[in-house]
């Protein structure tokens, strides 16, 4: 990071780097480049704000034609759900089969590399909840994407698709971490499942656009290995990686149950219910937040208006006795029931 950047400069890139809806995240792009101190030291940040500001306009304007803008396939998908998963994997791994059954999306699935070529979203139900599940092209140095990091801004998280029936499946996965390394994308094996659960709050101190994804690898076609245990302690040895791992199949449907409960558990994920005063609460859909967030949180997820306006909360449930007062710094367990008060 250059030296003496500004306390305002420095609160800006922190809301770049909590934001989650891509509007919101150029906004803020443009406000760390309007803070910034001009001078020499931070010539190679300010090109760097630059082109993720055009990157980043240009994707969610659009492909251009004519001087117009024309609709075209996103590249850069808003957040919706519990959280955002973004499935990468080398060619024929079977990502595309994975997300349309675990989604029931229209993906389009077919026996040869390279039949997804957008970013394809669709949502995974887990009780009375959803995840975002983004279906993302193969990844090899082959077929370079050039958009892939900015995609991947918003995701909270990685499944790593791998076939671990093909032989040179090593090969290919050190190739999309390869991939990876160049856009300043690293996966990892820890998930605090805490606090704020943003790609981008596991970005290096000393570069505001360095991703630290958690990764939870999902070995396809798990079906057709005879002894997974023994294959998955081969492929760890040989490559070095430690991500935690469920074995599943696409064709069969095995293991998938397993994937949302997992991710519910190491996302941290908490889900609270609102009421108003004298009625009762609603069940059919609760608000999603992560463990460590407060009644304030939940009011913004309700309404910005609100939540200027709150003056207190009763809470019903595991962070507090039935009907307790509380104030907006108040942090909520999963389950809660929530009356605001404004």
């Amino acid at each position: 990071m250059p030296a003496n950047l500004s306390p305002e400069y420095k609160a800006a890139e922190a809301a770049f780097r909590k934001a989650r809806d891509p509007r919101e995240r150029l906004d803020w792009l443009r406000e760390m480049l309007r803070a910034i101190p001009k001078h020499k030291g931070t010539d190679h940040l300010q090109a760097d704000i630059k082109r993720r500001i055009k990157e980043l306009s240009e994707q969610l304007e659009g492909p251009q034609k004519g001087g117009a803008a024309r609709s075209g396939p996103a590249l850069v998908i808003r957040p919706e759900g519990a959280a955002q998963l973004a499935l990468i994997g080398p060619p024929n791994s079977g990502k595309s089969a994975l997300h349309a059954r675990l989604t029931g999306s229209n993906a389009h699935v077919a026996p040869y590399p390279f039949t997804t070529q957008y970013p394809e979203p669709g949502m995974m139900s887990y009780e009375d909840i959803h995840f975002e599940l983004l279906d993302l092209p193969a990844m090899s140095p082959e077929h370079p994407i050039p958009w892939i990091a900015g995609t991947l801004q918003t995701a909270d998280a990685c499944l790593l698709v791998v076939d671990l029936n093909e032989p040179s499946c090593v090969e290919q996965v050190q190739a999309v971490h390869a991939v990876l390394r160049e856009k300043r994308v690293t996966l990892t094996e820890r998930w605090n499942g805490a606090g704020d659960s943003s790609a981008t709050a596991e970005a290096r101190d000393d570069d505001p656009f360095a991703l630290r994804l958690p990764t939870l690898m999902l070995a396809n076609k798990a079906d057709q290995i005879a002894k997974f245990e023994a294959e998955l302690d081969v492929f760890r040895e040989l490559t070095g990686l430690r991500y935690p791992a469920l074995a599943v199949s696409a064709t069969m449907g095995h293991g998938l149950g397993d994937i949302g409960p997992w991710l519910f558990r190491h996302l941290g994920v908490v889900r609270v219910y609102t009421k108003t005063p004298g009625h009762p609460a609603d069940r059919d859909r609760p608000f999603t937040l992560h463990r460590g967030q407060t009644v304030e949180d939940v009011a913004r997820l309700v309404h910005k208006d609100v939540a200027r306006a709150l003056r207190y909360a009763r809470v019903w449930g595991k962070s507090g006795f039935d009907g307790q007062q509380v104030g907006r710094e108040h942090p909520v367990a999963d389950g809660d029931v929530v009356e605001l008060h404004t």
